[in-house]
């Protein structure tokens, strides 16, 4: 038997625990204030759901469950891998909300602003910061196509980023419409537009040679490639420049309301940027994509964006829709490598009693709770040892029944 957690997932000590439960509760205090009101969906999704959910690579990396029984005996017999399995682990938070939505929809506000806290799993090659299992803190808007939603998104995000510490980021933004724009005027097929926003997504990792070497390997155009390195060569881009570059100009004046009603709202406590390389992996986003990038950290620590058809492969017609997610694992890797503490938490005391005196360390134990977080031990043979334990783990002091006048604090 093994004692190590499978690769990609991790065990984590109460003091561990005890920071992740403090800044999910803080984040979801902050939507909650703002309100938006919490709902649950299972792990476990159709397979048939998950694969026609147009999430990009992400499609990749679904842990697929095997049929039972007869079904899997007449899966292998028809030697079709496809058959072997009928259901899946979500890989994200946000299709099995629009499932929900689906079913639920007359039961539900319009717009429905809604929180999912919870865990989700991707067949990831595991390495830091890249987990089989994580948790994500999601919250979206669905029902309404106002510009609006993005901008309160925004607002919210930034107050629960804040609420936890972490202060100094950036929310980067952009239209797919925009890029998709951009790219029919280089000479791309529409129906090939998604790829290569894909294969753009990584401009910032690989470069612009690095998206042209992919583009090439996905066989496009030779021409429509060109072009749009020639395009690449006009960065960085803003608003007014892309009005220029696209026929379209709706998304501009639409990222530029969002921009000014952002920073009108929040007082210009953080950056708020255009940045046309923006394009969130996941494919079913149909316009606005937004991140957040820690600036002290470097690195995405949160994103989002609009995805107004996916409910309607559900039921057969458009419900817009947008939403942001907060990489709770990111930030929570963060702060406690930062030593971070959490603020105004209650000291740990322990009360230390004899076997025949059990009453009387309940009885005391209580009456410090008014004071402290206690929890009561049977006297250990060995004190010394057990008290320098007790210190590793963060306890404050400790009391013991019919010696102690005071707590004793450990030091």
């Amino acid at each position: 038997m093994k004692i190590s957690s499978v690769k990609g997932t991790n065990d984590y000590l109460p003091s561990e625990v005890e920071l992740r439960d403090y800044l999910q509760s803080t984040i979801l205090k902050v939507y909650e204030k703002n309100g938006f009101r919490r709902i649950m969906t299972p792990a476990i999704e159709d397979i048939e759901n998950l694969d026609k959910s147009d999430g990009g690579d992400n499609l990749n990396l679904i842990f697929k469950i095997l049929k039972r029984g007869e079904k899997l005996e007449k899966a292998l017999e028809s030697g079709n891998e496809k058959e072997l399995s009928d259901l899946g682990l979500r890989y994200d938070l946000t299709l099995p909300l629009t499932r929900y939505y689906a079913g639920n929809k007359d039961k539900l506000p319009s717009p429905m602003k809604c929180i999912q806290i919870d865990k989700v799993y991707r067949a990831e090659r595991p390495q830091k910061g890249r987990l089989r299992e994580f948790v994500q803190c999601d919250i979206d808007i669905l029902g309404s196509d106002s510009a609006n939603c993005e901008v309160e998104l925004i607002c919210v995000t930034a107050q629960a980023l804040q609420a936890i510490s972490l202060k100094d980021f950036k929310i980067k933004i952009n239209d797919r419409r925009l890029l998709k724009g951009m790219l029919l005027k280089c000479g791309f097929e529409a129906d090939q537009l998604d790829s290569v926003c894909i294969s753009f997504d990584k401009l910032d990792k690989i470069g612009p040679e690095g998206v042209s070497e992919e583009l090439t390997e996905k066989e496009f155009s030779k021409e429509a490639i060109e072009s749009l390195m020639k395009v690449l060569e006009q960065r960085p881009f803003t608003l007014d420049k892309m009005s220029e570059l696209c026929e379209d100009t709706a998304p501009v004046e639409n990222l530029k309301y969002i921009i000014n009603t952002v920073k009108a709202v929040t007082g210009d406590s953080f950056e708020v940027e255009f940045d046309l390389s923006l394009v969130r992996g996941q494919g079913y986003y149909t316009g606005t994509v937004f991140e957040v990038e820690s600036t002290k950290f470097r690195g995405a620590i949160s994103g989002g964006g609009r995805y107004d058809n996916l409910i309607g492969k559900f039921i057969g017609q458009s419900v817009p829709a947008v939403g942001f997610s907060i990489g709770f694992e990111r930030i929570f890797s963060i702060l406690s490598e930062s030593g971070f503490e959490i603020p105004e938490k209650a000291k740990k005391v322990a009360v230390l009693y004899n076997k025949e005196d059990y009453a009387s360390g309940a009885a005391k134990a209580n009456e410090l709770r008014a004071e402290y977080d206690v929890c009561s031990f049977e006297m250990p043979k060995k004190t010394s040892k057990f008290l320098n334990k007790l210190q590793e783990c963060g306890y404050y002091g400790f009391w013991i029944v019919g010696q102690s006048e005071e707590v004793n604090v450990l030091s």
